[in-house]
């Protein structure tokens, strides 16, 4: 296929060339984001785009690449919220994504956020390479017996459930509408969603994000939470109201924060900039308290899930040039 690769980093560009040499697609990178006005880049005779999790893909981006004549969007990542699937399938586009690229990526990523905010490791490098070897205020916990919180347990859900509950020997108590047997086989206790704000020590979530979900974390359900409960989001920003959540983490009510996403990153993450030049001003306040730990959605960066995501990303193509139904495809709304 002739296929227009958007919002593409040189790690990945490496690898999806290394793999295409099977596939012999004709790719085309561009760096920049898909937008209305970078439809404008798409070669002549290119039938199909990929885009990132970064890309906003909606009803007037999808018009401007169909008048294009693009008839699949290819997604190198597993959520699809930020495609309007109901214009795609309008405008007779199919929409594929890379389901599970490596739940265990991001579940490990997730422990150690965990881990580097609690333990304050951060903080405690800053002062070894200043000369600094004060050790007061780093104290931290020990996870052993505390009660961790699981909102989703699909693929990455389950395995930060697992080892929390065989790994750490903490009491895991999930919510999610289907549960697992596995987890409760080795002890993770479903309940309902409530009980899992009023009960946990750490609050994990792994949940897509859908109209329901979003802003799941906000003033009300926050208030419910144990004072002094720590929150780490590696799944989507929007899950969490942001200003509710910062108005918590300063008065205290909540311990510390870990996040990999953020609600506004699709004008800051995956590129370059400086503080000087970022007008989010939620953002620049989440940063600047003590007890929030920040990363720029890199839970999936592994050698492994890049090259999954690669591979899995030119299957796609060859499966909908050949014309088979594949299970990767998104079924949106005519």
């Amino acid at each position: 296929m002739r296929v227009a690769v958007f919002s593409t980093q040189s790690y990945e560009e490496t690898v999806l060339r290394e793999f295409n040499k099977t596939f012999q697609h004709e790719l085309v990178f561009y760096k920049e984001a898909l937008t209305e006005a970078t439809a404008s880049l798409i070669p002549v005779g290119f039938t199909a785009v990929s885009a990132f999790v970064g890309d906003e893909v909606n009803a007037t981006v999808i018009k401007a690449i169909s008048q294009h004549g693009i008839k699949l969007i290819v997604l190198r990542c597993a959520g699809y919220d930020s495609v309007d699937l109901k214009a795609a399938a309008a405008h007779d586009i199919t929409v594929m994504r890379t389901p599970a690229y490596s739940p265990h990526a991001i579940a490990e990523y997730t422990v150690g956020m965990l881990l580097a905010l609690d333990r304050k490791i951060p903080s405690a490098w800053q002062r070894v390479c200043s000369g600094n070897f004060d050790l007061n205020g780093l104290t931290g916990h020990n996870l052993r017996g505390k009660t961790v919180g699981i909102i989703g347990t699909g693929r990455i859900g389950a395995a930060v459930a697992t080892t929390m509950q065989l790994g750490f020997g903490c009491h895991v108590l999930a919510h999610d509408i289907y549960p697992r047997p596995d987890l409760q086989a080795i002890g993770v206790q479903y309940v309902d969603r409530d009980t899992v704000f009023r009960k946990s020590d750490i609050l994990c979530l792994h949940c897509p994000l859908t109209p329901e979900s979003r802003h799941l974390i906000n003033a009300e359900t926050l208030s419910l939470m144990k004072p002094g409960v720590v929150i780490v989001n590696t799944s989507r920003g929007a899950l969490i109201d942001t200003p509710a959540l910062i108005d918590a983490l300063e008065v205290g009510r909540i311990g510390g924060c870990a996040l990999d996403v953020y609600e506004g990153e699709h004008d800051l993450f995956f590129r370059a900039s400086t503080l000087e030049v970022i007008r989010d001003n939620a953002f620049k306040r989440l940063i600047k308290l003590p007890n929030v730990l920040m990363t720029g959605h890199q839970a999936f960066l592994t050698k492994e899930a890049v090259n999954t995501i690669a591979e899995t990303t030119l299957m796609n193509m060859k499966n909908f040039e050949a014309g088979k139904t594949d299970a990767n495809v998104v079924i949106g709304e005519a």
